[in-house]
């Protein structure tokens, strides 16, 4: 069975930076898309960024030009650079992957914390 597992959480100065890495096993799954959502304290389980199996980006409007996501396909796994982070990025983060077919996978989450 497949689990993401992720890595990289923490608490953070505002203006500081964190990297959140993520990793699958359970086998080789040839996810078509990987990414991260975050849900902030109180709010809703929202999307901050996706890499698809060809390597196309894309990002939530208020992380863009921060943040930057990258994966390595040949080990099914998905990284996030976050810069200059803020108060309001403070949230639970998970990775999402999804696959040819079948429900999407979600890790367990992550606690960044961004505060002084």
């Amino acid at each position: 069975q497949v689990q993401l597992v992720e890595f990289g959480g923490g608490l953070v100065q505002p203006g500081g930076s964190l990297k959140l890495s993520c990793a699958a096993s359970g086998g080789k799954h040839g996810f078509i898309l990987m990414g991260w959502y975050r849900q902030p304290p109180g709010n809703e389980r929202e999307f901050v960024a996706s890499i698809s199996s060809a390597g196309i980006e894309n990002y939530a409007g208020a992380v863009k030009g921060r943040f930057t996501i990258s994966r390595d396909s040949a080990k099914e796994a998905v990284y996030m650079e976050m810069n200059n982070l803020r108060p309001d990025d403070t949230a639970v983060y998970y990775c999402n992957a999804r696959q040819l077919i079948g429900p999407d996978v979600w890790g367990q989450g992550t606690q960044v914390t961004v505060s002084s």
